[in-house]
């Protein structure tokens, strides 16, 4: 009801704030043209005149001068972080790894050599006992209607669109870009709409959902969000990051596809980001880059990861053997380009020659791996899975430290796809890790193939988010070792 009354309060000033906004923009447009007229006007009579060259400079300044004054106007604003909110899920959606293979023996679809391969996958997954799955899983066997995806889908947005609102007293009227990105349910009216129906939001509200990024669409969500707010000055983008998990069931016995099921978990995140330059004093962090790459064009990372029919015409996801060839490959490319904006040129420069040295000298050595710790001090890496951590870790000379937020992460709440980097970010706020002046980069990774940067640098101290976040009620037991992986990360 309070949410309605604000919807039609604002409601009915939409149509005067539209008819000033149009006023504004036609009397910027005119008062531009009558400036660039006079000048021109100017330069005509100083011509046919004759008048001295000293007019003639006069007359080409005032141009430069403007053309000065408009490329400072018009550049974008600084983009911050204001807050963010990660989904705890309700404990009767908890999903202890014993539960889950008691409930995969009475499928009766599955053998024993199924059972067996999903226990393996479990075991060396590094998830914990305290995931969750929503209730369509738990059926015997697990339903996958429309009708179930809708209700998960308003089980994880919801309580986490309110959380954010909540931390941040940010009302749905004031917000002026929705983008909601989930890989696997894509509804009709869309999950955005569904939001903006609840919610009673404004009529001219941006919205977008976003479909088949998988893992990196969160990531690939800010990068969207920011390049709308540089042609929508003052405004407010809320992004929802989810995975229904419901419709991404595969009830089948392929093993290929058969992991999704064991690794993928509940989960969902809210981001409220904005150009205000006001939110400067109150935002966690500002965003410094952006970096989207992928390789859809090479046929191998095309169907590395790619939903479609087993042999039997039953749909799921299918993970090929050299996914974590093709992960390393696109990730090299962004961590290039990535590179060249954010490292020192000492770096660049010793990676160069260790190119140079490879190619024409000695093609025995190793090309020389940049060290990103010198410019960023925390990571937000893909959830994917351990050894895809471990993987990327080495690739980018990581630390145990460095990794313990996405290893912790997978441990405590699994593999919740886009949304996985923000319960990392969560869980180093909550160890009270990010200090103001830190950068942290934000890696995400999806199917396509795809990789997404986002760096951000904190502006404020952070501090008693361990007592008030998703990592509430488990922070003080972490970190730890997860089954299958002696080391420790203390």
């Amino acid at each position: 009801i309070k949410y309605s009354r604000m919807a039609i309060n604002s409601k009915t000033q939409i149509p005067h704030k539209l008819l000033f906004a149009q006023m504004s923009s036609f009397f910027t447009e005119l008062i531009k043209f009558t400036i660039l007229l006079v000048l021109f006007s100017l330069q005509a009579l100083f011509i046919v005149q004759k008048r001295e060259p000293i007019y003639h400079f006069l007359t080409i300044l005032c141009f430069f001068l403007l053309a000065i004054t408009k490329y400072f106007i018009s550049r974008p604003d600084s983009v911050y972080l204001v807050d963010f909110s990660c989904l705890k899920p309700p404990n009767f959606c908890r999903v202890p790894l014993s539960t889950y293979l008691e409930h995969a023996q009475m499928l009766d679809f599955l053998d024993k050599e199924s059972v067996t391969f999903i226990a393996k996958v479990l075991t060396n997954s590094g998830q914990g006992e305290q995931t969750y799955l929503p209730p369509a899983i738990y059926y015997i066997p697990p339903k996958s209607s429309h009708i179930e995806a809708t209700k998960e889908a308003h089980l994880v947005f919801f309580p986490v669109l309110e959380d954010l609102m909540s931390k941040t007293k940010i009302t749905p009227s004031e917000i002026d870009i929705l983008i909601v990105n989930c890989s696997g349910f894509c509804p009709t009216p869309s999950l955005s709409s569904i939001i903006i129906n609840k919610y009673s939001m404004r009529e001219d509200i941006k919205s977008f959902t976003i479909s088949g990024m998988g893992c990196s669409a969160s990531a690939l969500a800010i990068d969207m969000a920011e390049n709308i707010l540089k042609t929508h000055k003052n405004s407010n983008a809320v992004i929802l990051s989810t995975e229904i998990l419901s419709t991404g069931w595969y009830p089948g016995k392929e093993q290929s596809m058969m992991v999704i099921n064991c690794l993928f978990r509940m989960g969902a995140a809210a981001i409220l980001i904005t150009n205000k330059k006001e939110a400067k004093k109150t935002s966690k962090y500002k965003l410094l880059y952006t970096l989207r790459t992928q390789r859809a064009f090479d046929d191998k990372g095309y169907y590395s990861a790619i939903r479609e029919e087993d042999s039997e015409g039953l749909t799921g996801v299918t993970l090929r053997r050299d996914l974590l060839q093709v992960a390393g490959e696109t990730l090299r490319s962004n961590i290039f380009i990535l590179g060249s904006k954010l490292l020192p040129y000492t770096e660049i420069i010793l990676y160069a020659y260790s190119i140079f040295r490879k190619k024409y000298l000695n093609k025995s050595t190793e090309i020389y791996v940049p060290n990103f710790k010198t410019v960023v001090q925390h990571f937000c890496l893909p959830a994917s899975g351990k050894p895809v951590i471990r993987e990327i870790g080495k690739g980018l000379k990581l630390g145990e430290w460095d990794l313990e937020p996405a290893l912790m992460t997978l441990h405590r709440f699994g593999n919740q796809s886009s949304s996985s980097l923000w319960y990392e970010l969560a869980y180093m706020e909550a160890k009270e890790r990010v200090k103001k002046g830190d950068r942290v980069w934000q890696l995400g990774m999806g199917s396509g193939p795809k990789c997404n940067s986002l760096v951000w640098e904190c502006i404020r101290p952070i501090f008693g988010e361990a007592h008030k976040g998703v990592w509430a009620d488990s922070v003080d037991g972490y970190p730890v070792v997860s089954v299958g992986d002696k080391r420790s990360l203390s």
